[in-house]
């Protein structure tokens, strides 16, 4: 059988997942970014997991979408089978309830630093590089790394990787607050795993609150967030059990307000 392409596992309060595509430096592909959605959703329903840590198998965090995977698409396969996919798994990624930290222990490129983005917290290695590259080949950040990188880092940090070709090293990332913590080379993990462990300290439930009202001020989300706060405080209420039983006892319920 062959070895899985990205799996889950648990460690206390701690999930983790991993790229696991090392020879290929964890480039995406659509069995990748397949596997990436099912482990995410494995995540999200996995008991008494507080803070999930996603990494790379080997040497790099992400190269980006594997060109291989996609320059022979036609122009309609790349929109929705790779650009539209892709956008759905990295935002299946930026709405995990649990607060999430990437962790950097490689170099972060292209679609490798959108997928970072969608996370959270980021935590890398002083020697590791980030960018949006992908003008110079003739295509464009097409996994929000113009949407959500602005919003998150704001337009002009972007402007100096997508369109000025920068590649920032670790601690000048932080400095434009694209990075939030720099550690040396092999600590990464540790590191990431370590604030893990304090975030999952806190109250769970106003920590997942808190990311999503968060969210909906960043626009990250505003319809699908203000429904789900509105539903987990109505399924709190008195008033959510009276309609329950009345329902099944087919009478007419008896709210409270309470």
């Amino acid at each position: 059988m062959a070895e899985p392409l990205v799996t889950f596992e648990k460690d206390g309060a701690i999930g983790i997942v991993t790229l696991r595509r090392p020879e290929k430096f964890n480039a995406l592909d659509i069995r990748m970014l397949r596997a990436l959605e099912a482990a995410l959703d494995e995540a999200e329903l996995a008991e008494g997991v507080r803070v999930v840590l996603l990494r790379g198998q080997g040497k790099g965090f992400c190269a980006g979408g594997d060109v291989e995977a996609w320059a022979q698409m036609s122009a309609a396969d790349f929109q929705v089978q790779w650009v539209r996919y892709g956008h759905r798994v990295f935002d299946r990624l930026a709405r995990l309830r649990q607060p999430t930290i990437a962790v950097l222990s490689g170099h972060a490129l292209g679609g490798g630093l959108e997928l970072a983005v969608a996370c959270d917290f980021r935590v890398a290695e002083a020697h590791v590089k980030l960018g949006f590259p992908e003008t110079s080949i003739g295509v464009v950040p097409g996994w929000s790394g113009t949407q959500r990188a602005v919003r998150r880092f704001g337009a002009q940090t972007v402007r100096r990787m997508a369109l000025g070709g920068e590649i920032l090293l670790a601690p000048e990332a932080r400095a434009l607050g694209v990075v939030d913590r720099v550690t040396e080379t092999g600590k990464a993990f540790d590191e990431a795993k370590a604030w893990g462990e304090k975030i999952a300290e806190r109250g769970p439930l106003a920590t997942e609150a808190a990311k999503l009202m968060i969210a909906v001020a960043e626009g990250e989300e505003s319809a699908a967030a203000t429904e789900a706060l509105a539903s987990g405080f109505i399924a709190l209420t008195g008033d959510l059990k009276a309609g329950v039983d009345a329902f099944k006892a087919k009478q007419k319920p008896a709210f409270s307000r309470s």
